[in-house]
C-alpha cells in the first residue's frame, strides 16, 4: 500500500471514531434526554448502541494504529520510526492514550452497564452510563486535539 491509502485508511477510522464519539455525546444523549423520559428506555438504548458502536470502534483503533504505524515506516524509509517529525510522535503519544481510554471504556464500564441494563438496576445503569459519557468526552476531546496537532503539525516542523 503506498502512503496515501494508508492515510485514506488512517482517516476513515478517525471519522468513524471522532466522528461517532461527537455524534453520541452531542446529538443522540440530548435528543434522548429530551425525548424519552423514562429512564429504563434510555438505558436499554444506549446500551445496545454502544454495544453496536464499540464494536466498530474496535476495528477503527485497530486500523489506525495499524495506518498509522505503517505510514510513518513509510515516510521514515531507512533511517528508521525516530526519524518522523515530533509531531507525529505527539499525534502517536494522544492516539496511544485515546486507545487505553478506549479499552476501560469498552472492557470496565460498559459491562457495568450491560449488567445493570440485565439487572433491571437502573440507578447502576445511570451511574455506568455517566462514567461512559464523561470518558467519551475526555476522548473526543483528545481526538480533537489530535487532528489539530495533525493539521498544525508539518507547519511546525
Amino acid at each position: 500500500m503506498t502512503y496515501r491509502l494508508w492515510l485514506l485508511a488512517h482517516l476513515l477510522g478517525v471519522i468513524v471514531w471522532v466522528g461517532g464519539m461527537f455524534f453520541a455525546h452531542a446529538a443522540l444523549r440530548p435528543a434522548l434526554v429530551a425525548t424519552l423520559t423514562e429512564a429504563p428506555l434510555r438505558l436499554r438504548l444506549m446500551a445496545a448502541t454502544l454495544g453496536r458502536f464499540f464494536t466498530w470502534v474496535a476495528w477503527a483503533v485497530l486500523l489506525i494504529l495499524v495506518s498509522g504505524l505503517m505510514m510513518m515506516l513509510v515516510a521514515s524509509g531507512t533511517r528508521g520510526l525516530f526519524a518522523v517529525p515530533p509531531y507525529i510522535h505527539a499525534m502517536l503519544a494522544l492516539g496511544l492514550r485515546m486507545m487505553a481510554i478506549f479499552g476501560h471504556i469498552r472492557f470496565a464500564l460498559y459491562p457495568r452497564l450491560a449488567r445493570a441494563v440485565a439487572a433491571a438496576d437502573w440507578p447502576a445503569g445511570g451511574t455506568a452510563l455517566a462514567s461512559i459519557r464523561l470518558w467519551v468526552l475526555v476522548n473526543l476531546v483528545l481526538g480533537m486535539v489530535t487532528v489539530a496537532v495533525a493539521i498544525a503539525g508539518p507547519g511546525l516542523a
